[in-house]
C-alpha cells in the first residue's frame, strides 16, 4: 500500500525526532551520555594531538574536562574534581596489546583562607588546586611520579580578584605563566582553566540539523565559556617505541601514535555528614577519541557503554560497528531516504552511483561486490593483506572509509591514496597522502609524528585539515601535477590529530557525505566517465563549501604553550550574553537579537554586527515604510552619548557606529520616528 503525502511527512517527522534525542550531534563531547552528565567533573570534552607550531620537535596533547562552563559560575567555581583519575592513554607500539604510555593527573585542593566566603582575598585562595602527575611507560603496571604540587591558577573570576591589590594583586596572563611546570622527565606542562577551544552552533544542530541555519544567523554555542584544560607538550623522541631511528619519510609508519583520554572514578562512593568517601576499584566513567564518536554515531541507549570501555576493547566488540558501516547522519545526506528533511544537509549527498557502479547509501554493499576479485588484489581491501577489516560483509557500505579512520586509521596504501596518478581507477595507486595506520585499538586520535606542522600563518593553512590537503593534492599543480610523495599544507590536520583551529563538526559531516571516497577516486554520481570534463563536478564543489556557519573560535589561540585563549572573566561583558564572534552575517532574526520588539510593522529586522564587539559595529535596520529616524546611543543609566537623525528609504538601512572613545560595557540603541513613537531598541556590548 502506497503512503500517501501527509503519512509520508509524519513518518519523516517521528523519525527526525528519534534522531534529535538518540544520536545528538553535541559540541564534540559536552555532556554527551546520560551518566556523564550528571557527574561534569570527570567528563571529558575534548582532545587534541599536533605536532607544535613552535616548537618542531615536540607534539602537544590537549585534554580538556568538565563542560560548559560559565565564567560567572560562583561562587563555588569549576575546578578538576578530587578522587577522580584524569589520563592520557598512547599507544605507539602495534606488537603490543593496549596502552604504551600513560599519563596519569591526580587533583587536590588546599584552604588557604577558611574565614572568608570568597575565593580569592588578599593574595590568598580559598581551595587553592594543586595536581600531582604520574607517568607509565609499561602500560599502566606501574607509574612514577613527575612532579608533585603542580599549581592550577585560580578561576578567572574577574578584575578585581586578579588584579587588585585586595585580590591576587596580577594579572591573568602571568598566573597561567606561573602555572607552566616542566616534569622531571622533561615534559611541559599546564593545567587550569582556559577558553573552550572548540565552536559550533549547537542550537542550529540541535534544532534537527538546521546548520547552517536556514532562517537566521549561525552562534557559537560555547562562546563565552571556559573549560578545564590539561596541556603537555611531550619531546618526539619521548613517544616513538624505543630504538626507533629518524623518520624515514613524512609517513614513517613508526611515528603513528594513537591517544585517547579518560576519567575514572572509584567504585563506591559513600555519603557522609559534610562530606563523602570514596572506596573500591578505580572504573572508567569516561573517555574521548575522535571527536563526535559519542555525539554522533553511537546510540544513546549505547553511549553509557561506550564511556565505559577502551578502544582496546571496542575493536574486539563489533556490537557497536553497525553505527559505523551504516551511520545515521548518513539518512539525512540521501535524498532517497530523508535527505528532502533536513535542508540544511542539502549541499551534503552520499555517492549512491559512483562510477555508474558502486552504492554507498546505507544498506547498500559499497565496493563489497569487489570483493575477492582481481580488481582489490594486493590493495588494502585484499583479505591476504588486511584480512576481513574492510570489507566485512554486504550492506555495510562505509566499512571502506568510516570505519577505518574511527578504529584504525588509515593506511599509505592502495586503494587509501589520492586519485592523482590513478588515471581514473580508484583502486589503484596514486599519491600517498596519510599513513597513520594503527590498528591496535578502536576509537583513538591517530596522528604521524613525522608530518611537519604546517604554519599557522601559512597562506594555504586551513582549518579543514586534511580535506583540504586533499584539494591541494588533487587540483593546485604544484602537488597534482604528480604522483610523487610531497608535504602538502595540512597534512598534519584532522583526522590526522586534530589542531585547535582544525573545524571538526564541518569535516565530519562532509566525512560522512564521502569525501574521503571522493578524494581515492570514486567520485560523485554527477560524475559521467568519459563525458565529465573534471571530477570536480556541482555535488563534490557542495560538499567542500559546505559550512555550519561557525569555521572559528571566539577568541584566536596563543602562539606559545599552553597555546589555548586565556578563559574568559566573570566581569566579562558577554558573560550571561548570548555572544556571535565568529560570523558577520548581515542580520539576524528578531526572535534571535536581543532587542525589544516594539513596532515590528515599521521595523522588520534590527540588529547590529559584529556584536559583541571591541571599536566599531555596523548598525542595520530593515525598514518596512520610508521613515525618519532619530536614533540614540544610550549608556547603561540610560543617558544619550551621540544621536543621530536621518532619512531612510524601505529596505536595509546601515550606520557604523564608532565607539573608540567610549569604555566596554552594556550600550542600547533607541530607534525612533518624526513623531517620537520608539520602534525598536536593540542591545550592544563593547568588550575590552
Amino acid at each position: 500500500m502506497f503512503l500517501n503525502k501527509f503519512t509520508q511527512l509524519a513518518w519523516v517527522f517521528c523519525l527526525l525526532l528519534v534522531w534529535g534525542s538518540s544520536s545528538s550531534l553535541q559540541a564534540s563531547s559536552h555532556r554527551e551520555a546520560p551518566m556523564i552528565a550528571d557527574d561534569p567533573l570527570a567528563d571529558n570534552v575534548d582532545l587534541y594531538a599536533f605536532r607544535s607550531p613552535a616548537n618542531r620537535n615536540s607534539i602537544v596533547f590537549v585534554a580538556t574536562y568538565v563542560p560548559m562552563q560559565l565564567p560567572q559560575g560562583g561562587p563555588n567555581y569549576y575546578q578538576f574534581g578530587e578522587n577522580i583519575r584524569y589520563e592520557i592513554h598512547i599507544d605507539n607500539d602495534p606488537s603490543t596489546t593496549g596502552d604504551d604510555i600513560i599519563y596519569r593527573f591526580t587533583f587536590y585542593k588546599e584552604n588557604e583562607d577558611p574565614s572568608t566566603f570568597f575565593n580569592i582575598r588578599l593574595g590568598q585562595q580559598n581551595l587553592r588546586t594543586r595536581y600531582n602527575l604520574e607517568r607509565s611507560r609499561n602500560g599502566g603496571a606501574s607509574f612514577v611520579t613527575i612532579l608533585r604540587g603542580g599549581p592550577v591558577p585560580p578561576p578567572n573570576i574577574g578584575a578585581r580578584s586578579i588584579e587588585s591589590a585586595v585580590g591576587m594583586n596580577s594579572t591573568y596572563e602571568r598566573q597561567v605563566k606561573l602555572a607552566r611546570r616542566n616534569a622531571i622527565t622533561g615534559e611541559r606542562v599546564f593545567a587550569g582553566p582556559m577558553d573552550d577551544p572548540f565552536f559550533v552552533d549547537l542550537a542550529g544542530i540541535f534544532d534537527l540539523g538546521d546548520a547552517p541555519r536556514q532562517n537566521g544567523q549561525a552562534l557559537d554555542g560555547l562562546a563565552c565559556m571556559n573549560t578545564s584544560a590539561i596541556v603537555m607538550e611531550i619531546p618526539i623522541r619521548y613517544l616513538v617505541p624505543r630504538g626507533t631511528s629518524g623518520p624515514t619519510s613524512i609517513l614513517d609508519p613508526n611515528y603513528v601514535i594513537g591517544v585517547w583520554a579518560s576519567a575514572s572514578r572509584r567504585s563506591i562512593r559513600t555519603l557522609t555528614p559534610g562530606g563523602e568517601e570514596h572506596s573500591g576499584e578505580w572504573v572508567q566513567v569516561s573517555r574521548l577519541g575522535m571527536p563526535l564518536t559519542n555525539e554522533a554515531v553511537i546510540p544513546v541507549g549505547m553511549k553509557d557503554y561506550w564511556n565505559s570501555i577502551t578502544p582496546y576493547q571496542e575493536l574486539q566488540d563489533t556490537l557497536l560497528d553497525q553505527y559505523f558501516y551504516n551511520p545515521e547522519l548518513a539518512l539525512y545526506m540521501d535524498d532517497d531516504l530523508f535527505g528532502g528533511a533536513v535542508p540544511g544537509f542539502a549541499p551534503l549527498r552520499i555517492q549512491r552511483n559512483s562510477l555508474g557502479a558502486f552504492d554507498f547509501g546505507n544498506g547498500q554493499d559499497g565496493l563489497f561486490p569487489l570483493k575477492g576479485s582481481d580488481a582489490v588484489a594486493g590493495t588494502a581491501l585484499d583479505d591476504a593483506i588486511f584480512g576481513t577489516l574492510l570489507l566485512p560483509g554486504p550492506g555495510k557500505p562505509r566499512s571502506v572509509d568510516l570505519w577505518p579512520i574511527f578504529h584504525t586509521g588509515v593506511p599509505n596504501f592502495p586503494p587509501y591514496q589520492l586519485a592523482t596518478g590513478k588515471d581514473g581507477n580508484p583502486l589503484a595507486a596514486g599519491k600517498p597522502f596519510i599513513n597513520n595506520f594503527l590498528p591496535t585499538g578502536g576509537d583513538m586520535l591517530r596522528l604521524n609524528m613525522a608530518v611537519p606542522a604546517t604554519p599557522r600563518d601559512d597562506p594555504n593553512f586551513s582549518s579543514l585539515g586534511l580535506v583540504q590537503a586533499a584539494v591541494l593534492g588533487l587540483t593546485d599543480p604544484t602537488y597534482a601535477s604528480n604522483a610523487d610523495l610531497q608535504f602538502i599544507p595540512n597534512m598534519d590536520g584532522f583526522p590526522n590529530g586534530r589542531r585547535l583551529q582544525d573545524d571538526v563538526t564541518r569535516i565530519e559531516l562532509q566525512a560522512v557525505s564521502g569525501v574521503v571516497l571522493a578524494a581515492v577516486g570514486l567520485w560523485y554520481d554527477d560524475y559521467i566517465p568519459g563525458e565529465s570534463a573534471s571530477p570536480v563536478t556541482d555535488d563534490l564543489l557542495g560538499v567542500l563549501t559546505y559550512t555550519t556557519g561557525v569555521e572559528a573560535n571566539d577568541k584566536p589561540f596563543n602562539k606559545s604553550f599552553p597555546y589555548l585563549a586565556l578563559p574568559f572573566a566573570g566581569d566579562d561583558p558577554c558573560a550571561g550574553e548570548v555572544a556571535d564572534n565568529t560570523m558577520q552575517l548581515s542580520i539576524a532574526p528578531l526572535s534571535q537579537t536581543p532587542q525589544l520588539d516594539l513596532q515590528p510593522t515599521v521595523v522588520r529586522q534590527a540588529g547590529n554586527y559584529p556584536n559583541p564587539f571591541r571599536t566599531n559595529t555596523t548598525i542595520q535596520l530593515d525598514l518596512a515604510t520610508p521613515s525618519q529616524l532619530t536614533m540614540d546611543v544610550m549608556d547603561v543609566s540610560g543617558h544619550t552619548i551621540e544621536r543621530w537623525s536621518d532619512g531612510a528609504s524601505e529596505g536595509i538601512y546601515q550606520r557604523e557606529w564608532d565607539a573608540s572613545a567610549y569604555p566596554a560595557g552594556l550600550y542600547y540603541l533607541r530607534v525612533a520616528n518624526e513623531r517620537g513613537e520608539v520602534l525598536q531598541v536593540i542591545k550592544m556590548v563593547k568588550s575590552r
